[in-house]
């Protein structure tokens, strides 16, 4: 390939002085969490890193624990809600009656 850039596929840093450059890596662990699916992933942190409790599968999504007999449960998904849904959470239909029974009186003046 004639013409090429000399730099090309080289990065800042590369070389056999780039871990020297940045010094030695931190002690590291690696921590065993296993989700609902049975898949195990295995993150690395650092020694004096707080582990978490939970860890997201990055197979599947789910939560994983470290104990593998009883791993975390799905989450429960609410499902979607319209406004109107809320709002009869909210309101009784006889609350909604005396609304707009209010509503129509200032419309018409009566108020």
């Amino acid at each position: 390939m004639a013409g090429g850039s000399a730099i090309r596929g080289s990065r800042v840093g590369a070389g056999p002085m780039g871990e020297a450059e940045r010094g030695e890596p931190a002690p590291r662990r690696r921590i065993s969490y296993w989700c609902a699916n049975a898949h195990e992933s295995r993150p690395s942190f650092a020694d004096e890193a707080d582990i978490p409790d939970t860890w997201d599968c990055p197979r599947c999504g789910m939560p994983a624990g470290q104990d593998r007999e009883t791993p975390p449960s799905a989450p429960k998904n609410e499902p979607y809600k319209t406004h109107l849904a809320y709002v009869k959470e909210r309101r009784s239909d006889a609350d909604g009656e005396a609304i707009l029974a209010e509503a129509l009186a200032k419309l018409r003046g009566e108020v």
